[in-house]
Parts: C-alpha cells; sequence; structure tokens
C-alpha cells in the first residue's frame, strides 16, 4: 500500500510529463536548442520550467483513464505536433544562413571544403558553417530564446492541453513558410554572389583572349580573394538578412501558438 504522504505523487509526476511535452518537441526542432551539444538533461528542465509556466495560465486535468488510453495517446500527439511546428517556424528562417552560405561558398569554389554542421549533424560548407554560426548569434543577440519561450507559453492559452491541434490554415502557412527560405536565403547571398559570377565571367574572357593561361591557378585564387573582400563589404547587409530571416521564422511560430 502506498503511503500516505506520496498519495499525489504519480499524478504530479504524469503532471510534469504532460508539461514538458509541447517545450520539448518545440526545443528539439528548434535552432540552438536542438544541437547536439545542449546536454539532455538541460531541455528537459528548461522545457518543465516553461511547461509548468505554460499549464499555469489554463485549467488542465489528466484524463479519466490516464495518459496510456485513446484521449491520452491524442492528447500527447496534439503536444508533440503543436511543439514541432512552432520550433521548426523558427528551424525554418534560421536555415536561410545555412543556404546562402552554401550558395556563396559555391560560387566562391568552396563547396569541396565540407565540415559537420553541429545543428543538424550533416555535412556543410566552411562558409555555411560561418554563416550559420553568425546567424547563432543573431539569434541570441535579439533574444529570439526569449521570445521562443514566451510564444510556447502563450500557445497554451489558444491551444491548450488536450486542444492542441494547430488550425490548418496554419500548417498550411507553415508549409508556405518552408518554401521561402529559399527566397530569403538567396536574398542574404544575392550581393557576393552576384558579384563573384560577374568575376568568374570575367575569368572566362580572358581564358578565352589568352588560351595558353592556366584558369585554374588563376581564377580560383582570384575568385577567393573577391569572396573575401565582397564578404566583409557585405557583412552588415548580410546579418540584416539573417536577422529578418529569423524574425520571420519566430513570427510564424507566433502565427501557429495563436492557433490562427
Amino acid at each position: 500500500m502506498m503511503p500516505a504522504a506520496f498519495a499525489g505523487l504519480e499524478g504530479q509526476l504524469w503532471l510534469w510529463m504532460v508539461a514538458m511535452i509541447r517545450p520539448g518537441a518545440a526545443f528539439f526542432a528548434a535552432p540552438v536548442f536542438g544541437m547536439a551539444a545542449v546536454p539532455v538533461q538541460l531541455r528537459l528542465v528548461v522545457a518543465l520550467a516553461i511547461g509548468m509556466a505554460g499549464l499555469a495560465t489554463t485549467p488542465f486535468a489528466l484524463p479519466a483513464d490516464g495518459v496510456a488510453s485513446v484521449a491520452g495517446v491524442a492528447m500527447v500527439f496534439g503536444e508533440v505536433l503543436a511543439g514541432v511546428a512552432m520550433g521548426f517556424a523558427v528551424q525554418i528562417g534560421f536555415s536561410a544562413a545555412l543556404l546562402a552560405g552554401e550558395t556563396i561558398g559555391n560560387a566562391m569554389g568552396l563547396g569541396f571544403a565540407a565540415m559537420m554542421d553541429p545543428h543538424s549533424g550533416a555535412p556543410s560548407t566552411a562558409l555555411g558553417q560561418l554563416l550559420s554560426v553568425l546567424a547563432t548569434f543573431m539569434f541570441l543577440s535579439i533574444g529570439g530564446h526569449l521570445i521562443l519561450a514566451r510564444i510556447v507559453v502563450d500557445s497554451y492559452r489558444a491551444l491548450p492541453v488536450g486542444g492542441a491541434w494547430p488550425a490548418a490554415e496554419s500548417l498550411r502557412g507553415l508549409a508556405l513558410f518552408g518554401g521561402d527560405v529559399f527566397a530569403a536565403g538567396l536574398a542574404i547571398a544575392l550581393p557576393v554572389a552576384f558579384a563573384l559570377i560577374l568575376v568568374q565571367i570575367v575569368m572566362g574572357l580572358l581564358a578565352r583572349s589568352a588560351p595558353a593561361m592556366n584558369l585554374f591557378s588563376v581564377g580560383l585564387p582570384a575568385t577567393l580573394l573577391a569572396g573575401i573582400i565582397l564578404l566583409a563589404i557585405a557583412a552588415p547587409a548580410i546579418g540584416e538578412g539573417i536577422v529578418a530571416a529569423i524574425e520571420r521564422g519566430l513570427d510564424e511560430a507566433r502565427a501557429i501558438a495563436a492557433g490562427g
């Protein structure tokens, strides 16, 4: 027989588990929080703290048959779907920086210089890594991690536990926003990539006018030097473009949290 002092312990543990689902799913899909370098224990503690703050804003009761029931499984699935949708929206805006780095790196001839991406674990170009690290700093500098936590807490008002099913229009907007990441990435890379294309056109004209010139030994260093100079010149514009893409991702997550 369970001691009287522990009578409500099981219900409290189930409550904590439910509180961690939505923030945990959001952090799993979101940038920075979802990095492999972030300890799982830290994610669980932060998810519990945010989830308890969210549950305090709305009345909540566990299903009568417990979590291991049809109603409980539907509740858990809805929580996971809402959390992943909000985190993934921020991740889409964050990915514009990586796409811009890939575009610029290929134009500079650095497509072969690949390394492991700490966010996704997949290989990406060195320049993509540079802009991804820059996006991380930008995300933290504008308080994106705090904004995401606030969005998750606010989502409990429009999407209470047990009814956390994002509207079809919200999911449709998320899918359309996924297509916008390509436009955002190309817009960030446009100042540097377009100038590098002009440099390559000049190298092609020189190769046609002087066939004896070794284009590889001359064109690659010239393209690399031009790319480094152009990156230094266009750094403010690239930073503004990355911040704009991240803010659009946060706005999309906010729209999903509003249930509209």
